[in-house]
């Protein structure tokens, strides 16, 4: 991500939180409010939601928009409520609409009614008693007005408020059957009451209009109906171009005498005592008037004159199709019109960074509005924070109890800092936990690195650091001290760190450094629970703050502002019941909940009725109990548990839609009555509007697709509503939702109280497939359904839809990234014990730091090869689902329409092996690891001076530290402490914490940076004393002080260790010399060995138990010296370079070259148990705790795992990259490290066998032939040249070798006379006859005894030549008696002196010899003429040369990156092919495919390229994590084995035409270009197309040899 580019799109004043009006993200919403009325309409209503609304729901999908229909009247029979609210909702929803939704946010359906007109719920003061006084001569309406109106003082200003209904009729809300009557009578007296009221209200308003003190619009206010407030708020007020649809339904002209007559059959406005409303439609015709002259309205006509509205007949059937028609039309339109606007063509990578830091910023506002005290901590951490700039200091800890206002405070410091820190600084802010990206250590971490480098333009990270945990903490830390070099003030403010100590990579806050640099500062705040998770962190007590809690003084001030930025305030009394209930706790969070309930109280609420909970626990209990009491039971516990339950929150769409599926919640909402329609059955959208608006406080809405998310009360939810079966219940209805069970129009059957039989209704859920569109995946199925199905424990259809799934997991892969799928697959195994599964996890644990390099951003045929290239060989051990998987990847295959190459078997490494984690953290190799089993760490050094401790628990970093500034010699940990040592070749001895990763002290110069003394350092613990060995001198320090205790002067070339007292030296002149530990002072001397004086020491070891010291110097014996006294112990079959003893002593393992030869320990002597012979030299070895086991590791770059007691080869682990230097053992886990690579390996030893794939021959193999039938393989090992083995696809390691005299140089096999020829170092070739097992052929040398360079066999197999130093000679392949025959030589070609040794050559069946050399010559001779012309030459070394099966063409591979294909006959050059990465690349092997049309080539870089033979045109790369070093065509492909001895299968199939844009690199940073002949031209000549320019710089360097997944440059060929 270019830093500039992210700089220029958001703007700085946005990364660095300065700007935040510019923040507010392009929202994902179409939100529409449709206003009707309620009876009038429905039958409009309902065709909207039968035919419109399931169409406009998948058209936003496809363009990646949410869409959410307010209708209030929809699934209700009664819109009024008891408390008049239903205004303000309208008003509410509608601005929600506005505020959110992009394009249209308002239906408006008229019809023949005007529609209720209810009293105003809310009056001001003087307008109420203005309307009072014109009411004074009416004493009856005046006592009705003052007896619904009371004045509430606790608004600000003072307002008359309408009473609830029930305040006087106490029945009008009651749905039981048993009160109908007196709920039916209550409605009757409350309509003749409103009639009245409304009459009052209206006289008294058209008086005081009329007299001056209203205007034409206040006195409206009486008049209107709800609907025209809602088109007046919609549309005409706005008049919003793009926002609003609008339609009537005009009636044929009808007089007033049709009007009186039919006015129930026309559904017009009635009074309340039965009369047609004739203001009403003088009201209705003012309303469409004022519409129609906005020119906005679309009139549709229908007859109704021969009866009411019904759908069944044939012309209002067509008028409701063509109403949806219009709706949808319009809609669409307005939709598409914003949609670009919304997406754009192409989204910018960072603007979820721009929504990220939008949410921040704006719950950080809210958040801190009315904080109140709290200034002298304030003061306190501002003065830390100044007095800590200039130096490196800790992070600073705020912590407190759940409540205490940690969040409020965090939010307050980052607005004063922002107000004080210069326009260059940044202050950081992130509420941990209250969105997706902030509640996963790896996601907070991305998000934070790419502000701060956008901010402070810094070097932003490159992709595969933002997908590694290591790297990425690793990057935290090099930008933050960057940052402080730049001299940039950095404030990072991180609140409620406890949200990320529940992540597999987060047990501990080890991401965040120890020592802060200067001008750099972290602020976190925890909760006291989890306040010993900072131990390690923070140890001074200056950089801890407690919030405590608030007083009551405090406890005033918060009320004041809270109450007044509501415009409220309370009367004494209600105040003093508020701060009684306060006192109990002094919680922030208890007052924010009391004051919640408070601002609801009016003036005459009475405070003998209220109950407060006097802690916060109680207060939420009572506030949840009133909302199950006001919305039900199910309701209000389903809606809050869903939103909790679900991965990364709800929208309200979503949530409304799971609702509707869920028949507990809606039967409870239809107990008493049922629904409007039969065939459609959803939850009323009034219900939950009203929900929640009472919940507002309770509920976190985010920008982007609404999500909600849940605040303080969680836990409270978890208990009151989630026992275990309840919450699997709940998440099966949320699988069912986001899998789209049942969408389409599936009903889904419900029983209903009311009804007493199943009903099958459509719920009108949306559709959820896994692609809206070809480019638009749907990203809430991808993350919300693997959740839910496996949390519902529905493994079947978890394993058929999404596991077994080949489309679901390319799709998420390559959109959500690996790590996503990981995590659901970990998810799934941590719930169930499934070996599928776990072989599935392990697939991806393989396959990601592949495509981690690539930002996860790959083409399908990178990830199906992967995924097949891994699981073929397990198909038939785990049929259900990775048979399942395997067999929809060779469908995928089939069916591909590019270039691909498919795999044959498995060659990748597969799951189910010993390899379990590869522990990363290091930018070099690592040098020494040291394990402490009692606390389960590992310690690792590396050669850039790094240390990294790990957690053998959890396999995560706990430390990384840096201090060395160069490679660790040697690591040292304390048995009795937590403390360890290292030491490095910078000089310095340093002490360091484990726990906390503190540095503890530093001494320089305390080792000598060119000694070759194996131990650097002994320590005795008991005394409390270091000793080491600098410069042939010996010193002694204190263990805890660090303080100087004695130097030794003598010239001392090695401490070789300490027994008792005494410390044991090893002098000039053959000398050991004895001296006092706790002085230096000397005790005595001996002299060595005469054998063992003139070798240098090679190795040490200190048998503790047995007061003695092992050393072995450049011979093969081992000496010992105990009590003052050497002696020659053991012979040794060579020189040991390495000691090792099991923890108990008992055994001892000395690494001499090839052997490991094991010892048995006694008291008074050692003899040899076994010798455990390797095919190279032995490296390092350890032993289980039982000592029944012995792991070693050898320069083959293999692990074998031995029996003690047999001496039997139990196991062996390959294959390496590298040669391992370093082994330890943990339980039943083995660690291997390399000083060349910079991993650390995790194996487990107990694996199950059956998956190991070990069909693969020795890494390294220096020289391999494959037999063309793809069966046999031909090889010789790395380190044993003098031997071939042989090496089977169908029966694997074959048992018999051949032996040869000498070391072996080449290799060849005559394909079809099954020929085997050897060329030796002494210049003589064997040939084995593969038919004739027992004989063996030999070409004699030449006289000059030179080594055999190369050998080539002609196409024919009748001729072979042999290349000497000096020359090339030719022989004939013939047969006597059936018998092979090898006769000649009959040619000798004299190799010119000026040219290199012949490094590759081929021969041609017309006896010309093509060959090139280690200095880049090419040369074709013929041996008929004996005529040598040569070619183009090449700048590097000729590694390959392949001739095509028809002996036309043959392609020239080098060291570097250029390989040439030429014609042979004539001798023309077609295609000069360059391919460069960033690194070497050059070609190793290739070969043509059996057709000719394609050749294969094998490269450094790990990948297999496929090259067409007419263009020279790149077809196809696959990376294959190891370098190819031998190819041979095979049916439709080729077979081929890698430097890791891997075999390879694999075919090739490629359309006949490649479409227009393909791209070969689009998973590879790399260009290519071809120069080619232009073959109409006669005379034979090259035209060069110009180039792309290529800068190495501008690539991004991937260890792997895997690049990014980005557009690359590619030439045109000709």
């Amino acid at each position: 991500m270019a830093v500039m580019e992210m700089s220029d799109g958001l703007g700085l004043g946005v990364l660095r939180g300065d700007d935040t009006n510019a923040l507010q993200p392009v929202s994902r919403m179409v939100r529409v409010f449709i206003s009707s009325t309620l009876g009038d309409m429905k039958n409009e209503r309902h065709a909207f939601w039968e035919k419109a609304y399931t169409e406009l729901q998948t058209h936003c999908q496809s363009l990646g928009l949410v869409f959410e229909v307010v209708d209030f009247r929809f699934g209700v029979r009664d819109i009024l409520a008891s408390d008049h609210m239903m205004t303000e909702l309208c008003m509410d929803e509608i601005d929600a609409c506005q505020r959110i939704s992009e394009g249209p946010t308002f239906i408006a359906l008229l019809g023949n009614q005007y529609g209720h007109r209810s009293v105003p719920r809310l009056i001001p003061e003087t307008e109420f008693e203005l309307l009072a006084s014109k009411l004074s001569k009416d004493s009856e309406n005046l006592k009705l007005l003052n007896q619904w109106f009371s004045k509430d003082t606790n608004s600000v200003p003072p307002i008359y408020i309408l009473q609830p209904i029930t305040a006087h009729y106490p029945h009008y809300s009651d749905r039981g059957s048993e009160n109908v009557q007196l709920r039916d009578n209550d409605v009757i007296s409350w309509n003749l009451a409103e009639s009245r009221l409304l009459q009052a209200l209206r006289t008294a308003a058209q008086q005081a209009e009329r007299e001056g003190y209203f205007t034409a619009e206040q006195k409206r206010l009486f008049f209107k109906s709800v609907l025209e407030q809602e088109i007046e708020h919609g549309f005409l007020k706005t008049q919003r171009d793009p926002s609003a649809v609008l339609f009537f339904r005009e009636l044929p002209r009808l007089s007033k005498r049709e009007c009186k007559k039919n006015f129930a059959k026309f559904l017009l406005d009635v009074t309340a005592d039965g009369l047609l409303d004739t203001d009403a439609r003088e009201l209705l015709a003012d309303l469409k008037q004022r519409i129609c002259n906005t020119g906005r309205l679309q009139p549709l006509c229908m007859e109704l004159s021969k009866g009411a509205m019904d759908p069944s007949r044939k012309e209002h059937k067509e008028y409701l199709g063509k109403l949806c028609e219009q709706v949808t039309s319009q809609m669409k339109e307005l939709i598409n019109r914003n949609a670009p606007q919304t997406l754009g063509t192409m989204e910018p990578v960072w603007s979820w960074l721009k929504q990220e830091i939008f949410h921040h910023a704006t719950l950080g506002k809210e958040r801190c509005a009315v904080l109140k005290g709290r200034d002298d901590v304030l003061g306190k951490i501002s003065i830390t924070l100044w007095e800590s700039s200039n130096a490196s200091h800790e992070a600073i800890v705020v912590h407190g109890p759940p409540g205490i206002g940690k969040t409020a405070f965090l939010c307050k410091l980052a607005q004063e800092l922002r107000a004080v820190i210069d326009q260059q600084g940044l202050v950081l802010l992130r509420l941990l936990g209250t969105s997706p990206s902030s509640s996963d250590v790896d996601a907070m971490l991305r998000g934070v690195c790419l502000q701060i480098c956008g901010a402070l333009e810094l070097q932003s990270p490159f992709p595969h650091i933002t997908n590694s945990h290591e790297d990425l903490v690793q990057f935290f830390h090099s930008i933050l001290e960057d940052a402080s070099k730049q001299g940039d003030t950095l404030v990072i403010i991180l609140d409620s760190v406890e949200h990320l100590l529940h992540g597999n990579k987060s047990e501990k806050l080890t991401w965040i450094p120890k020592s802060i640099p200067p001008n750099v500062h972290i602020v976190l705040s925890i909760s006291d629970e989890c306040l010993e998770q900072c131990k390690g962190l923070v140890s001074a007590p200056q950089s801890i703050f407690r919030l405590g809690n608030l007083t009551e003084d405090q406890g005033r001030d918060v009320i004041d502002a809270s109450l007044s930025a509501a415009g409220r305030k309370l009367t004494s009394e209600q105040l003093n019941v508020v701060l009684n209930c306060f006192k109990h706790s002094g919680n922030p969070l208890h007052l924010t909940l009391l004051l919640d309930l408070a601002k609801q109280w009016s003036s005459f609420t009475l405070m003998s009725s209220v109950h407060l909970g006097i802690s916060t626990e109680e207060v939420m209990t009572q506030f949840v109990q009133s909302l199950e009491e006001n919305h039900g039971k199910k309701l209000v516990g389903h809606a809050l548990s869903f939103i909790l339950l679900s991965r990364h929150g709800l929208s309200e769409a979503e949530l409304q839609d799971v609702l509707s599926l869920d028949n507990e919640v809606l039967a409870e909402i239809y107990k008493s009555c049922l629904p409007p329609r039969h065939s459609l059955l959803r939850l009323p959208r009034l219900r939950w509007s009203r929900l929640r608006l009472e919940l507002r406080s309770y509920l976190t809405e985010r920008w982007d697709n609404g999500v909600l998310l849940l605040g303080q009360f969680k836990e409270l939810i978890r208990r009151r509503f989630l026992p275990r079966d309840l919450k699997s219940a709940l998440h099966s209805i949320l699988s069912e939702y986001f899998s789209g069970q049942w969408s389409q129009g599936q009903p889904r059957p419900i029983l209903l109280p009311s009804l007493g039989t199943f009903l099958t209704a459509d719920r009108k859920v949306p559709t959820q497939p896994l692609w809206f569109t070809e480019e638009l995946p749907n990203f809430r199925k991808l993350h919300e359904l693997p959740y839910h199905l496996a949390h519902a424990r529905k493994w079947d259809e978890l394993r058929e839809s999404v596991l077994g799934s080949l489309d679901w997991l390319c799709c998420k892969t390559l959109q959500c990234g690996v790590s996503c799928v990981i995590q659901d697959l970990s998810l799934c195994t941590a719930l169930t014990d499934c070996p599928e599964i776990q072989m599935l996890k392990e697939t991806f644990l393989l396959l990601k730091p592949s495509l981690d390099f690539s930002d996860g951003l790959v083409d399908h045929s990178l990830l199906v090869t992967e995924i097949f290239g891994r699981l073929q060989g397990l198909a038939d051990l785990y049929p259900s689902l990775i048979g399942q998987l395997c067999s929809q990847c060779v469908d995928w295959f089939s069916s591909y329409s590019d270039p691909v190459l498919v795999p044959k078997c498995s060659f990748l490494q597969a799951p189910g092996g010993p390899l379990k984690y590869t522990l990363t953290g290091f930018p070099k190799g690592v040098k020494a690891v040291v394990l402490c089993s009692k606390r389960k760490l590992l310690v690792a050094g590396s050669e850039d001076g790094l240390i990294a401790v790990w957690s053998l628990s959890h396999l995560q970093t706990l430390h990384t530290l840096s201090g060395h500034t160069a490679g660790v010699l040697s690591i040292m940990l304390m048995e009795k402490s937590n403390h360890f040592l290292s030491s490095s070749l910078d000089g310095t001895l340093r002490k360091w914490c484990l726990l906390s990763g503190q540095q503890l002290f530093c001494i320089a110069d305390a080792v000598s940076v060119q000694t070759h003394t194996p131990t650097h350092v002994h320590v005795i613990e008991e005394k409390k004393i270091i000793v080491t060995n600098p410069s042939s001198r010996v010193k002694s320090w204190q263990l805890d002080t660090a303080e100087p205790l004695y130097e030794v002067s003598a010239e001392i070339c090695s401490v070789l260790g300490v027994v008792g007292d005494e410390l044991v030296c090893l002098c000039n002149e053959g000398l050991l010399c004895f001296y006092d530990v706790s002085t230096g002072a000397k005790i005595s001397q001996t002299l060595l060995p005469r054998s063992a004086a003139h070798h240098n020491l090679t190795t040490t070891l200190t048998l503790t138990r047995h007061a003695k010291i092992l050393f072995a110097f450049g011979e093969s014996r081992l000496h010992s010296v105990r009590n003052h006294e050497v002696e020659s112990v053991l012979g040794l079959p060579s020189a040991a370079f390495f000691l090792r003893t099991t923890e108990d002593e008992k055994l001892l393992l000395a690494g001499c070259d090839q052997t490991l030869c094991v010892f048995l320990i006694t008291l008074s002597s050692m003899h040899k148990v076994l010798d455990l012979q390797h095919d190279a030299s032995v490296l390092c070895a350890v032993s289980n705790t039982e000592g029944s086991e012995i792991i070693t590791s050898a320069q083959d770059r293999l692990i074998r795992v031995w029996s003690v007691t047999t001496g039997a080869l139990l196991d062996w682990i390959g294959v390496m990259d590298s040669a391992v230097s370093t082994l330890a053992l943990h339980e039943r886990f083995v660690i291997s490290a390399s000083i060349i690579t910079n991993q650390l390996k995790v194996w487990q030893l107990d694996y199950t066998t059956k998956h190991w794939n070990k069909s693969f021959i020795p890494a390294y193999c220096p020289l391999v032939v494959l037999s063309k039938d793809a069966e046999t393989v031909f090889y010789v090992k790395e380190g044993n040249n003098t031997e071939i083995f042989t090496w089977s696809s169908s029966e694997g390691m074959k048992p018999n070798s051949m032996d040869v005299s000498s070391e072996v140089c080449c290799l060849e096999l005559a394909q079809h006379k099954r020929l085997l020829f050897c060329g030796l170092q002494t210049g003589t070739v064997f040939i084995y006859p593969l038919d004739f097992t027992l004989e063996t052929l030999c070409l004699p040398p030449p006289e000059s005894l030179p080594m055999v360079r190369s050998m080539a066999i002609s196409p024919r197999e009748d001729r072979i030549a042999v290349a000497y130093e000096d020359a090339v000679c030719l022989f004939e392949i013939t047969a006597r008696d059936s018998f092979p025959c090898v006769d000649g030589p009959f040619e000798r070609y004299s190799l010119c002196l000026l040219h290199s040794a012949i490094s590759a050559m081929a021969l041609l069946s017309d006896c010309r010899l093509l060959y090139g050399t280690f200095g880049g010559e090419v040369v074709i001779y013929d041996f008929k003429s004996a005529t040598a012309t040569e070619l183009d030459r090449h700048g590097t070394a000729i590694t390959c040369i392949t001739m095509s099966n028809w002996d036309v063409q043959a392609l020239i591979g080098s060291q570097d990156c250029v390989q040439k294909l030429w014609n042979l006959s004539p001798v023309l050059l077609n295609h000069t092919m360059e391919y460069k990465g960033f690194y070497f690349e050059g070609v190793l092997c290739a070969v043509f495919s059996k057709n000719d049309k394609h050749v294969f080539t094998g490269s450094l870089d790990k990948t297999i390229k496929v090259w067409d033979v007419s263009s020279g045109c790149l077809l196809y790369i696959q990376y294959v994590y190891s370098p190819v070093i031998k190819m041979m065509p095979y049916k439709d492909g080729f077979v081929a084995v890698s430097q890791h001895g891997s075999f390879i299968k694999e075919g090739f199939r490629c359309p006949d035409a490649l479409k227009p844009g393909y791209n070969p690199l689009r998973n590879f940073r790399a260009h290519y270009r071809v120069t080619s002949r232009e073959k109409n031209v006669n005379a034979p000549h090259t035209v060069v197309k110009e180039p792309v320019d290529f800068n190495p710089a501008q690539f991004n360097f991937v260890g792997t040899g895997l690049m990014k997944t980005k557009p690359s440059n590619t030439c045109v060929l000709f």
